[in-house]
């Protein structure tokens, strides 16, 4: 009897749909750490973001993007676009996000994009919304004959059972290769991207529908101390601290003045939540300097966009 160890696989696995179906939710749960940020409004995922779950012989090579945007021409549209777009062209399995019963113009119109040749899995997600599990029967059905859609899985990314059962489905349609990561890698993306993430994952949750999709985060200065600090009791990680230093680049003066707040307060608190966060994800203590730049026409600009870490 052989001794040999079984064969590796390992693929990428793009997880598309349109804007505010659950895509970085899902990322998250499926590589089992925060990875992509999250929150209600449109565009919050700006990058391709791969994460990585190792089970097994199988390596998952999870890729979030942004969601394909429809209703505006601007630079920073296009080139989300693009990214949509180039992920397509790269993976080896395509996860097709929906919410479960629904199926709109814009979902149409991802679905469209999806290359021919390549194992796409229908993912409807949110399924515990829905008042009565078995009116997803029938939209299934009318789902697939919209598209011939390798597997249906009808779940809900908040349930850990259906994250599990998702992995599942999808490691049969990874390729039979070496792993491109270690084992116990979980992205691609460094720590001072992630700072970015996190930092402008709370300027959108706080400002709400306030503030215009227009507005990124710069990293401006990222640097971990020789050696550290003793530390104190209950610190994230004494031993560790790196400070940061960003920048929230805005349009308009108006816009700076949202996110500043009375007094600086909402600044403040955009600062605290972001810190402690960070120091959770990094293990870390974490020293986060934040201030608010204007720059007029960013989005519309393909030399900003390239400056600012959008490619």
């Amino acid at each position: 009897m052989s001794d040999a160890p079984a064969p590796q696989r390992c693929g990428l696995v793009a997880i598309v749909g349109r804007p505010n179906v659950g895509k970085s939710t899902l990322l998250n749960a499926l590589v089992g750490q925060k990875i992509s940020i999250t929150s209600k409004k449109a565009q919050t995922t700006r990058h391709r973001i791969a994460g990585i779950r190792t089970l097994g012989t199988a390596q998952f090579v999870f890729v979030d993007t942004p969601g394909f945007q429809t209703r505006q021409a601007r630079a920073l549209n296009r080139l989300l676009n693009r990214t949509v777009l180039a992920a397509l062209a790269d993976v080896d399995v395509v996860l097709f996000v929906c919410e479960a019963g629904r199926f709109g113009a814009d979902d149409a119109r991802v679905l469209a994009l999806l290359p021919a040749g390549k194992p796409a899995l229908l993912v409807a997600n949110k399924l515990d919304a829905l008042a009565r599990r078995t009116d997803v029967l029938p939209w299934l059905q009318q789902m697939q004959e919209r598209h011939a859609f390798a597997e249906f899985v009808p779940m809900s990314a908040r349930r850990a059972a259906d994250v599990e059962r998702l992995l599942t489905v999808v490691a049969p349609y990874l390729p039979g290769q070496p792993w491109l990561h270690e084992q116990d890698a979980l992205s691609d993306r460094s720590e001072r991207f992630l700072a970015g993430e996190i930092v402008r994952e709370k300027l959108f949750r706080l400002t709400g529908d306030e503030l215009p999709y227009t507005s990124t985060v710069v990293i401006e200065r990222f640097d971990e101390d020789a050696g550290g600090e003793p530390g104190q009791p209950g610190d994230a990680a004494p031993g560790r601290r790196i400070r940061i230093a960003a920048a929230i680049v805005v349009e308009r003066d108006a816009h700076k003045g949202m996110i500043i707040g009375a007094g600086g307060e909402r600044l403040k608190r955009i600062g605290t939540e972001a810190r402690r966060e960070l120091e959770r994800l990094l293990g870390a203590r974490v020293v986060l300097e934040l201030w608010v730049k204007v720059r007029s026409g960013w989005a519309d600009d393909e030399t900003h966009l390239r400056s600012y870490g959008y490619e």
